[in-house]
């Protein structure tokens, strides 16, 4: 039996006892994260990876044998866009691409084969949508989508999980670059800033759009957990206007180290490739209007106090 309850923070929450979400790519960055939040809600989380184990099942399985009764679906399964240890080429395009498509078509085709399909269906894509630009704001209604490899492979990748009808809520949230101690962009970029090395990528005064990791999971949580959430959602904190050699700033002085140490384009090129380096070099100034217009309220609104929780 559904029913309305309120958190600490005042918000309205749908829940239902004993509910269970089923996520996809729940054992990285994001899903781990996510998966912890939401069992400290109180849900049972069913996991899709590639290995069997328990409270999990494979993807293999569930393009066979469909999709095990959840109240709930999220994917969050894709390789590595920004791993500096695999060249940007026409093999690792296409692993870029097939990851992303694939898992998300094998979810998309079992919520619509589901004799009971689950309440809501959750994607993670990201902000390279829209299109970079030192003057445009972009919020959820602003175009994008067609204008290089990136904003290609998000429209493809939205379109691969939408689904016929209104029996699934649908909901995607364009993630920015994620913060957090376990992973994303911190992990490499903890060193250098560390030994007083740090500094603006490039140019530094292209916009990064950012989001700690545990407002990521929150808004997850309350796309899967709130009936009046749908459509799409920019996961990004409220402090959009944040440049990059503003982000390189503010990570030194929570370090308590300089950070005026740039790296050139040239280095960026060379290591990641012309078009993949694009989303280093240059960024988007994006706000999260509809995100807080549902009522999700951020843990970490400010840059200064994301970063110190990170590097505490």
């Amino acid at each position: 039996m559904g029913r309305l309850k309120q958190n600490r923070r005042g918000e309205r929450r749908f829940l239902r006892e004993g509910t269970k979400p089923c996520t996809g790519g729940g054992t990285g960055f994001i899903g781990t994260a996510l998966t912890q939040l939401l069992k400290a809600r109180g849900h049972e989380v069913m996991l899709v990876s590639r290995k069997p184990g328990p409270d999990r099942i494979t993807w293999d399985e569930l393009d066979t044998s469909g999709l095990p009764h959840c109240d709930a679906a999220v994917n969050l399964a894709g390789e590595n866009i920004l791993n500096p240890l695999r060249r940007w080429n026409e093999s690792f395009q296409k692993e870029v691409l097939n990851s992303r498509l694939e898992t998300t078509q094998i979810l998309a085709r079992a919520i619509n084969k589901a004799l009971q399909p689950p309440q809501a269906w959750v994607l993670v894509t990201g902000v390279a949508y829209y299109q970079p630009s030192l003057t445009a704001e972009y919020d959820e209604d602003s175009p994008g989508g067609d204008f290089d490899f990136f904003s290609n492979l998000v429209t493809k990748w939205e379109a691969a999980a939408r689904l016929p009808g209104e029996s699934t809520r649908q909901v995607v949230v364009r993630s920015g670059v994620v913060l957090g101690r376990e992973g994303g962009a911190i992990r490499h970029m903890l060193l250098p800033f560390r030994l007083g090395l740090g500094g603006p990528i490039g140019p530094g005064h292209q916009f990064f759009p950012w989001i700690h990791i545990r407002d990521l999971a929150g808004i997850l949580a309350h796309a899967v957990e709130a009936s009046h959430v749908q459509g799409v959602l920019n996961g990004v904190a409220p402090a959009s206007a944040t440049t990059n050699a503003e982000f390189a700033k503010a990570f030194g002085a929570a370090l308590g180290r300089p950070a005026f140490i740039p790296l050139p384009s040239m280095v960026v090129q060379a290591v990641f490739g012309r078009e993949r380096a694009i989303m280093l070099l240059e960024g988007q100034k994006v706000v999260p209007r509809r995100t807080l217009a549902t009522g999700y309220q951020y843990s970490f609104p400010e840059l200064g106090a994301a970063l110190k929780e990170v590097v505490a």
